[in-house]
């Protein structure tokens, strides 16, 4: 019974979005108030629907109700309850009630914090979200359906992939929704101000909170992937520039775009035309994303579907979207004439430069992610494009980006001066330069990406202090440090996240240049040297876990004489689902992780072993989370929450006497 009113939940979420969509546009087009005050109120109740919806289908996988045919197909009773629960998004359909849960919550979200916004923008804003919201209904309730029931319940599931069976993709799908879903605030917003034909200052504050939040949890879901990938697949690595990873790393670095050029629109009025861009391609991508997970027109190790024609549908639904949003762009375009006005030498051609910077670089990682399809559809040809070309043709951006990044934080607006930046910046660029030498001299042998890998690290961390320095005035270290204290937290937060992006850059750099691996046959008893430590294969046992059966190694790792740790790798297989699953062994250190995978037994006997030692490894993770930190302490601002300063309250009369 919980289920058909989780159905029916839905269909009254789709009829709620529907009037949404269109009452109060009417209403903004012909100044009914009323009609307008309509949104807020169906935001809410859509939002509520939905979330009884989710509840439903996730009721039913807590109880292992296999009559409905979701739940057969993606859970077992032995299953752990994390899984059960995960399971609801760890599939097609589930994941895209998921998709339309977030949408509507941030729909909700704008009626319950857009007090400041104007009457006739919100009404628009809204109206937009809610047409979004109208087409995946369409989408889920008449092509994924999550409720379908079976009509003879088997007694048991099929069980979850045993890949999704981890902590860490338990919460990489939400973050990764909040983030990819969160961009649609900006295309609201942007696709609103182009029927009102109006782009200005307030509005480039009213819409960065949005991106700033999405931006936020799209690196937190990209980071929590990263780190499955690095210890599930057992490959030892942290990215592997596969289409579902670059489908969500592109919007990623249009939406870094597009909070840096609301800026210029926020502080100078300029970059209009660019900044409504960025808002439409940034959701755009996001759901070219969504087609990429699911259609599975390109071959990635964790898509959510293998279904071309489902995939053809949000093909359309991305077509109508950005195809009616670009010409209505075309059509306004002409309206939305630059005020500022600023020098070659200024922040403002900074943040130029960084906008051309991040959107080459994501052509660039989109013509590597689609050319294939692309040459099998018109040329008939197989082609693969892997991380040698991404590696090639990505890197130099990114090394620019570095770069520039502090030069733009402390070059002034309109008008900069190059001597003054270089006056704040020359200490750390001299110590960059020192400390990268320092490693090419002491390493022997190694390419020079570690030394370059720590030089930026150092510039881009040292530009953010040097900016917050400046920024606190020029009397004595100690009045400066106090005043620091009480710079706004919009300015911490940029600071923390540009240190993030550095310690992210040294940590990809230094793991690619100086890790070391070692594969090979071991025999129990053996020991073997990788760098200064040895490894030793104690014993390897067969035993039984909840849902799966494991073979698992225990393998002692020594420095000279001392024992500094033990791991044990496991090789797991779940019967159920009759898939095999590696799960490394990993000794996290601040400078170093010790990386142990065991294999097949050989049928000379023996082992397949293969040991990594990884420097700097939790330095990439680590940056990620600062620059997720960042984001949060700028959303924290007050005048980013705000979105526009709240009229003065004017003072109450009082009586004479």
């Amino acid at each position: 019974m919980l289920v058909e009113l989780g159905h029916f939940a839905l269909i009254l979420a789709f009829g709620v979005a529907i009037v949404q969509m269109i009452v109060p546009m009417i209403g903004a087009h012909r100044g009914h108030a009323g009609w307008m005050a309509l949104a807020d109120p169906a935001a809410t109740t859509q939002f509520l629907l939905t979330a009884f919806s989710f509840a439903a289908l996730t009721w039913a996988f807590v109880t292992s109700d296999f009559s409905l045919q979701l739940v057969y197909q993606n859970s077992h009773t032995d299953k752990p309850m994390i899984y059960k629960i995960t399971g609801v998004w760890g599939n097609h359909e589930g994941s895209m009630l998921l998709w339309v849960l977030i949408l509507t919550l941030f729909g909700a979200s704008a009626a319950w914090f857009g007090g400041n916004l104007p009457t006739r923008l919100k009404a628009r804003v809204l109206a937009v979200q809610s047409s979004i919201a109208v087409a995946f209904f369409v989408f889920i309730l008449f092509t994924s359906n999550p409720f379908l029931r079976l009509s003879v319940p088997p007694l048991n599931g099929r069980d979850l992939n045993p890949l999704l069976q981890d902590p860490g993709l338990a919460f990489h799908p939400p973050f990764l929704y909040l983030g990819y879903v969160g961009l649609s605030m900006a295309f609201s917003f942007a696709v609103a101000a182009l029927i009102e034909g109006r782009v200005d200052a307030a509005w480039g504050r009213w819409v960065r909170p949005w991106t700033l939040a999405a931006w936020m949890f799209l690196t937190v879901g990209i980071a929590l992937g990263s780190w499955w990938a690095y210890y599930e697949l057992g490959w030892g690595g942290f990215w592997f520039w596969d289409p579902v990873e670059n489908a969500s790393f592109m919007p990623w670095l249009i939406a870094a775009a597009l909070l840096h050029s609301a800026i210029v629109v926020e502080k100078r009025e300029a970059l209009k035309s660019w900044t409504i861009l960025l808002a439409i391609l940034a959701f755009g991508f996001s759901l070219l994303g969504a087609f990429i997970v699911r259609s599975g027109v390109l071959t990635s190790v964790h898509a959510f579907a293998n279904d071309p024609e489902r995939g053809m549908l949000i093909l359309l639904i991305l077509a109508f979207y950005l195809g009616g949003a670009l010409t209505l762009f075309a059509m306004r375009a002409g309206a939305m004439d630059a005020k500022g006005v600023f020098s070659t030498v200024s922040r403002e051609s900074a943040l130029i430069l960084n906008n051309i910077l991040l959107a080459v670089s994501c052509f660039v990682v989109f013509i590597g992610t689609i050319w294939p399809l692309v040459a099998e559809i018109m040329f008939d040809r197989t082609l693969s494009v892997g991380p040698p070309f991404f590696d090639a043709a990505f890197t130099p951006f990114m090394v620019a980006l570095a770069v520039v990044l502090p030069l733009g934080s402390i070059i002034a607006w309109k008008r900069g001066n190059f001597d003054r930046a270089g006056k704040a910046l020359g200490a750390w660029l001299i110590l960059a330069v020192a400390c990268a030498g320092l490693a090419y001299a002491v390493q022997s042998g190694n390419s020079a990406l570690g030394p370059i890998g720590l030089a930026l690290g150092i510039w881009v961390v040292g530009g953010a202090l040097s900016d917050l320095w400046m920024r606190s005035g020029r009397d004595g270290w100690r009045e400066r440090l106090r005043r620091m204290g009480r710079l706004p937290r919009a300015d911490w937060g940029k600071a923390v996240a540009h240190m993030g992006m550095g310690v992210t850059i040294f940590g990809v750099a230094a793991l690619l240049a100086w890790e070391r691996e070692d594969i090979r046959v071991a025999d129990i008893g053996d020991r073997w040297s990788v760098g200064q430590f040895a490894f030793q294969l104690d014993d390897v046992q067969r035993l039984q876990g909840p849902n799966y059966v494991t073979t698992m190694a225990d393998i002692s790792v020594w420095r000279g004489e001392e024992q500094v740790t033990s791991l044990r790798p496991e090789k797991r297989f779940y019967p159920v689902a009759g898939m095999p699953t590696t799960e490394a062994a990993i000794s996290n250190g601040v400078l170093r992780d010790l990386y142990v995978v065991i294999g097949d037994p050989q049928t000379n006997g023996g082992w397949a072993v293969r040991v990594y030692i990884k420097p700097f490894a939790n330095w990439i993770w680590g940056g990620a989370i600062l620059m997720a930190l960042g984001g949060c302490i700028s959303l924290s601002d007050r005048r980013l929450r705000v979105g526009a300063a709240a009229p003065k309250k004017m003072p109450k009369a009082v009586p004479a006497e």
